[in-house]
């Protein structure tokens, strides 16, 4: 009779932990449509915007235009709308000007992503952060680390020719394949470590681990941390 109790309980507790799993993909297919829904309605107004300012020829009417526009929707809808994140659509219709484009990227990448990219005047480097973005699902937190940190200016295909990056991030972009030069870094950016200017390879080692194993801890019981060191053998 306890058995049979026990056995029950723990089929509620699967389905009760099955139906938490729909609402939570549920609410991030949503959060995901939203946020594309609103970054393709700001490439619009950007390319409205844009294509207004151009038919004018006229500098200061953009000024102004941008200006009056922001006042009015910045009323009626909140400050989404100011002027400054009108700036900012403008900017990313220049960048994108295909809209097709734009919808398999406003897919993958939230607003707050792209702001982060706009500031980029080279479209080798900011397809690198978006493609890397996209592989290794980084935060938006993340992404502006790995730009302050001057991450593409560290990895070994920053220093290959222009033909060769592009190469390598078609492939990266459609078939998901990444090649040795977009992996290895040059240096490598420990300051999360909390280690002082001057340390042994020991030192490091022991920061290293000692992260990997607080890491490792955190992610539940269903992981281990077996050994600092462990010899692994490969064909004898």
């Amino acid at each position: 009779m306890k058995q049979d109790k026990q056995i029950q309980e723990n089929i509620h507790q699967q389905l009760l932990s099955d139906i938490q799993l729909l609402i939570i993909e549920a609410k991030q297919s949503a959060a995901i449509a939203v946020n594309a829904t609103m970054s393709l309605l700001y490439w619009r107004i950007g390319k409205r915007l844009n294509d207004e300012i151009l038919h004018n020829k006229r500098a200061e009417y953009g000024e102004e235009l941008v200006i009056g526009i922001s006042k009015k929707l910045t009323v009626e809808y909140g400050t989404g709308f100011s002027e400054k994140n009108l700036r900012r659509m403008c900017q990313f219709a220049e960048i994108y000007p295909d809209e097709e484009i734009v919808v398999s990227l406003i897919r993958q990448l939230s607003w707050t992503h792209l702001i982060a990219l706009f500031p980029m005047s080279d479209p080798i480097k900011r397809d690198f952060y978006i493609q890397m973005c996209i592989l290794e699902r980084w935060s938006v937190r993340q992404l502006r680390d790995r730009i302050n940190s001057m991450l593409f200016e560290r990895t070994a295909i920053s220093r290959k020719p222009e033909e060769t990056i592009e190469h390598d991030l078609k492939a990266l972009r459609e078939n998901r394949e990444t090649s040795p030069d977009l992996v290895f870094r040059d240096p490598y950016m420990l300051d999360f470590l909390g280690l002082s200017d001057q340390y042994s390879e020991k030192d490091l080692e022991s920061a290293i681990i000692v992260e990997l194993q607080r890491f490792i801890i955190e992610l539940g019981q269903d992981f281990a941390f077996i050994a600092r060191q462990k010899r692994i053998t490969v064909d004898n």
